[in-house]
């Protein structure tokens, strides 16, 4: 496969392994307590890695909408990287993304023409080219720019791409009032409205010689065969049902030269999403600033509208699943994402995360009726928490920050070991009425952090060192057959009692990998 080269590349192909793990800190709750859904701003790079351990493979549909470096300048963004300098910002971040990718999900990146195709060679290297599903067409514009200097440009790309190919699977769209219009009912048949579609198959007389064969027309009278190049359909004995069961039509007049196939609009299914989308079908660039304006006082310069949204999210995912957008911009994914019953996480680095995003989340929970919120009969509702960027996990001496708590050092020491996300209902964190030092199992091997007085306070005998009686806590209270292994300050025991208790420990911060 061939791959694409720029100035730096191998610095940003090492970038998000060196990525250092930052804390993100709460600010604010809206809304229902328990609501699983985050607005963070930060830095998105640093903000995706702060995210690894608790989200690492559970994110099933990521949208972006990253600058699109057509050298302009916008109000609320700077779109003037030179092109190597916006590849090596993009390879990082896709890499970070990939890892918080679910087996099943799928990303789709919004970009015009400028770097669309530098982007699709990107998005191969890192997800692999065989998991490119499809690139999107989407109709922004309604009317011409007619200040162009040679084309208007009225589409932008989306380009998809799956996590696996293999394991991903798409919803297909509802039938709109037009698809079904064309269901019509000529002859007056009793099962209602139909349409017609071709009988011929794509295959040739010498591949399928069985599908090759004369029908007679009922109406004329003449036998007529597919064209030499093409055969029928379906074999001659399930021709002859479709016959019994008046499911030929042949045409207006009833002298055609081939049958067409009748398709009754009760049975008819969702449609699968085709490749170019129209602004009636997905909105457009005007029908987003309308929206905008709608919302806020000062409108963001490129929003997306909220039609494209609610068609990715609908192909994508289902209700309950979680959907990520690192480049939130004025809120619209969040939003439609909270309108549609999908979980969110939205990052956004500007001061528009507090000027935009955070506003008009809490609109969106008081019920606004703006965008789709007609559509999907939305009434208000929900939460949301509201979350910084804090303080790196290291210290510039490689030492833990005094800020970092159980909790999320549990996260990161579980996804160092095991390369896992921390479980959902962690079983070690602050706030619960029995903190455990047990971070989980996995394959075979317990790990435990005693950090932050997790078992009292920070004297040898609370819990931060092992000692004998510790380890004797730890056996009774939390048994395991197997190897295990301890984080703590220190330890009071000897290499040969360990080895004999089938404990390997690690001394924070000594060794843990600073990162």
């Amino acid at each position: 496969m061939p791959f694409l080269d720029w100035v730096n590349k191998a610095q940003a192909q090492r970038a998000a392994a060196g990525v250092p793990y930052h804390l993100l800190q709460f600010e604010s709750a809206h809304g229902d307590a328990d609501a699983e859904n985050l607005l963070v701003q930060g830095d998105n790079l640093l903000a995706l890695k702060a995210l690894l351990p608790f989200y690492r493979g559970r994110v099933k549909c990521v949208f972006i909408d990253p600058p699109y470096n057509t050298q302009s300048a916008f109000e609320h963004y700077d779109d003037k990287l030179e092109h190597s300098q916006w590849l090596s910002m993009m390879w990082p971040r896709l890499v970070l993304l990939r890892d918080l990718l679910a087996e099943d999900g799928s990303i789709w990146v919004a970009i015009d023409d400028n770097e669309a195709h530098y982007l699709k060679v990107l998005m191969d290297e890192v997800f692999g080219r065989g998991n490119f599903v499809a690139n999107v067409v989407w109709q922004k514009r309604v009317s011409p720019a007619n200040d162009a200097t040679h084309f208007s440009s009225d589409h932008d790309n989306i380009i998809v791409f799956a996590k696996q190919k293999g394991n991903w699977s798409l919803n297909r769209l509802d039938r709109t009032e037009l698809q079904n219009s064309y269901y019509k009912n000529p002859d007056n048949d009793p099962r209602g409205d139909w349409n017609s579609v071709t009988y011929t198959g794509n295959k040739t007389r010498t591949e399928r010689p069985n599908l090759y064969y004369g029908i007679r027309n009922p109406n004329t009278g003449e036998l007529v065969f597919p064209p030499e190049t093409l055969t029928w359909r379906y074999g001659e004995e399930t021709h002859l049902k479709n016959e019994k069961e008046n499911l030929l039509y042949w045409g207006k007049s009833g002298d055609s030269k081939a049958p067409r196939m009748k398709m009754f609009l009760d049975g008819a299914t969702a449609v699968v999403p085709r490749s170019v989308w129209s602004a009636a079908d997905a909105g457009s660039t005007q029908l987003s600033m309308t929206e905008q304006k709608a919302l806020f006082s000062n409108a963001f310069g490129t929003p997306k509208p909220e039609l494209l949204l609610q068609r990715i999210l609908h192909i994508a995912t289902r209700p309950g699943d979680l959907v990520l957008d690192s480049f939130l911009g004025s809120g619209t994914t969040a939003a439609v994402a909270h309108k549609m019953g999908r979980r969110y996480i939205g990052i956004e680095m500007g001061d528009h995360a507090r000027s935009h995003c955070l506003p008009r989340l809490k609109k969106v929970m008081a019920g606004e009726q703006g965008g789709i919120s007609g559509a999907v009969g939305w009434q208000g509702g929900g939460g949301f928490r509201f979350l910084t960027l804090g303080e790196p996990v290291f210290d510039a001496g490689g030492g833990i920050h005094s800020a970092v708590r159980f909790a999320p050092l549990a996260a990161y020491l579980w996804h160092f070991e095991t390369g896992q996300p921390a479980p959902p209902t962690p079983q070690a964190g602050e706030g619960r009425k029995e903190a455990t030092p047990l971070l989980g199992v996995h394959r075979g091997t317990a790990y435990y952090l005693l950090y932050n007085g997790i078992l009292g306070d920070c004297r040898p005998q609370g819990g931060n060192v092992l000692t004998s009686q510790v380890l004797a806590y730890l056996a009774t209270r939390f048994p395991h057959d197997g190897p295990r292994v301890i984080y703590g300050e220190t330890t009071r025991l000897g290499e040969a009692r360990l080895r004999e208790a089938g404990v390997v420990f690690k001394q924070i911060p000594y060794d843990i990998e600073a990162r």
